[in-house]
């Protein structure tokens, strides 16, 4: 089990995927009916990453991205936003980066995922092991990571290497069917990833899935504390959350926005979530300045340049109703 005070350094690694997100303009158009579109960076470690960066942390993203034009757009987009990409390696070949054609659309939003030959899951264990994990406070990553290899293995050897260096170990559920050769494949790995975790952040359906049913999700995030894990978040969309502890549990509601779109929030909730964790806020208060910063992401176009920073997030919590009950 690791120290959790470890995250007060708040400098963190992150390990997945970078990609670009397309979106329909302006926010409202459908995909099929558009003639303008404008990109940002995407994927669901980098957000994480720029969530993290937006609040006053440090983050290094550790993943692979084609060697062309699209690979070198998310390379400009991390430098932009301050992400650490020495451990980001370019990939030739047919590998490709992943990208998103979205809409900003809270009702019917469409979402086209292209994934195919994913330069992500390129990366090695030879990749991992190039990294300072003693420089670090946290390792994160999420559950894309994990689909296919060499990316498996590597995380896994990752997960070894960060552990031995006394890191805590975050893990963000993120089930994309899409990207898995079956469910079953993915449950086992999701849960051999889990017990090994000590922070664990998934939405119901996804508990569910790693149950094995929708009905036994709550009862598998309580069971990952009995197992190891240090706090467990079981999200349950505009019915708030309920978390897990070694010495509680409880649940708490949302912030009410008018969102233009449904994407972005879980990346901006454990970016949120971690920092405030490694400011040393309680549980409690941490998972509500997530839960405000995912409000805030859904009621702005896109996903990474939607994040939230610390000051924004706390003039949010002062000036919104909330949480729900």
């Amino acid at each position: 089990m690791a120290d959790l005070a470890r995250l007060a350094g708040r400098n963190f690694l992150v390990i997945g995927r970078a990609g670009m997100d397309i979106y329909a303009d302006p926010p409202g158009t459908r995909i099929e009916e558009a003639t303008r579109f404008v990109t940002a960076l995407g994927g669901s470690s980098a957000n994480i990453a720029v969530a993290l960066t937006r609040q006053g942390c440090r983050a290094a993203l550790v993943t692979c991205v084609s060697d062309d034009a699209v690979g070198r757009f998310c390379l400009a987009q991390l430098d932009a936003y301050g992400i650490d990409r020495a451990h980001v390696r370019p990939v030739g070949g047919e590998a490709r980066n992943s990208l998103a054609v979205v809409e900003t659309r809270a009702v019917d939003c469409q979402s086209v995922i292209y994934r195919n030959n994913a330069a992500d899951f390129a990366m090695t264990v030879q990749d991992v092991e190039q990294v300072d994990y003693t420089a670090r406070s946290a390792l994160i990553t999420t559950g894309t990571v994990l689909a296919a290899e060499p990316s498996r293995s590597a995380a896994f050897r990752a997960f070894d290497l960060a552990r031995a260096a006394g890191l805590p170990l975050i893990f963000d559920v993120d089930y994309r069917p899409y990207s898995w050769p079956s469910a079953a494949e993915a449950a086992e790995v999701y849960s051999r990833a889990a017990a090994l975790c000590d922070i664990i952040v998934g939405n119901d359906v996804e508990f569910g899935f790693m149950a094995g049913a929708f009905d036994q999700g709550l009862a598998k995030a309580r069971s990952l504390i009995s197992e190891g894990a240090q706090i467990v978040v079981y999200k349950r969309g505009e019915k708030g959350a309920v978390t897990f502890t070694r010495d509680a549990e409880f649940a708490t509601g949302i912030y009410p926005t008018r969102a233009l779109k449904p994407t972005g929030a879980g990346d901006s909730f454990l970016g949120a979530f971690t920092a405030a964790l490694a400011s040393g806020q309680p549980v409690r208060t941490a998972v509500l300045r997530g839960s405000a910063a995912a409000a805030m992401v859904v009621a702005r176009v896109a996903c990474a340049p939607a994040m939230p920073t610390s000051a924004e997030l706390d003039v949010f919590l002062a000036t919104h109703t909330g949480p729900s009950a």
